[in-house]
């Protein structure tokens, strides 16, 4: 599904329900280092019924070709994010970047359960508490993989978030991921060893119950595509 595009013009996508987050997060973003004959266009969604409808919406928002889909508590400090992100994206067959996930993904379709994690972001979880998790960084500028995590996707194609399966706020990011490999685009993640890119400051709770019935549905969409390692 790819509809005009302005090449000149990067749009950040955020699903909001906490001001005081989002507030946070685009006070980041407004300091970031935009290239020369480059926009930027700020979308906030609100009340969305879930992740992939809030972001389908605003995919048909804005006419910008690079767009980041990112969590309210998501703070960017990489202020050269995109020129660094339009550097990758050169290459065409490149459809996805993320910022930590797997080589493969396991039978359980989980990316944190995968045997190869690669990437890296600051985990803020707690104040007191900074973790810098840092899997495996990439050999080169990035390193194709299978899946990332949802609080920050950067895309320069546009395809449909699966509404259809993902009605509430779980998978939608590996759904992606793989919705991407089937229409024939790589998935990567960039090499961060000089520096993070991201701060996630996501606050520490136990997973929803309700995650393992789209871990269900995930299965039962993508299962026989996934090549695990053993």
């Amino acid at each position: 599904m790819e509809n005009f595009c302005d090449e000149k013009k990067v749009a950040f996508i955020t699903c909001v329900n906490n001001d005081y987050w989002y507030d946070e997060c685009f006070l980041y973003l407004k300091h970031l280092k935009i290239p020369e004959g480059m926009s930027a266009e700020f979308i906030d969604v609100r009340d969305a019924d879930s992740m992939t409808s809030g972001y389908n919406r605003a995919m048909k928002k804005t006419s910008a070709k690079y767009k980041i889909y990112l969590h309210q508590d998501t703070l960017v400090v990489n202020k050269n994010l995109v020129a660094d992100l339009l550097k990758i994206f050169q290459d065409d067959s490149i459809g996805l970047v993320g910022m930590i996930g797997c080589m493969n993904l396991p039978k359980t379709g989980v990316w944190w359960d995968g045997m190869r994690t690669i990437g890296r972001v600051l985990h803020a979880c707690e104040p007191e508490s900074v973790v810098d998790s840092t899997c495996t960084e990439p050999d080169g500028d990035y390193q194709p993989v299978e899946s990332v995590d949802g609080f920050f996707l950067a895309t320069q194609h546009d395809l449909t978030w699966r509404e259809d399966l993902f009605d509430g706020w779980h998978l939608y990011d590996t759904s992606q991921c793989m919705e991407m490999k089937r229409a024939g685009y790589k998935v990567v993640i960039p090499n961060q060893s000089k520096d993070f890119w991201c701060i996630h400051c996501p606050k520490e709770k136990s997973l929803d119950p309700k995650y393992r019935k789209y871990q269900k549905i995930f299965l039962r969409e993508y299962g026989d595509e996934l090549n695990p390692e053993v």
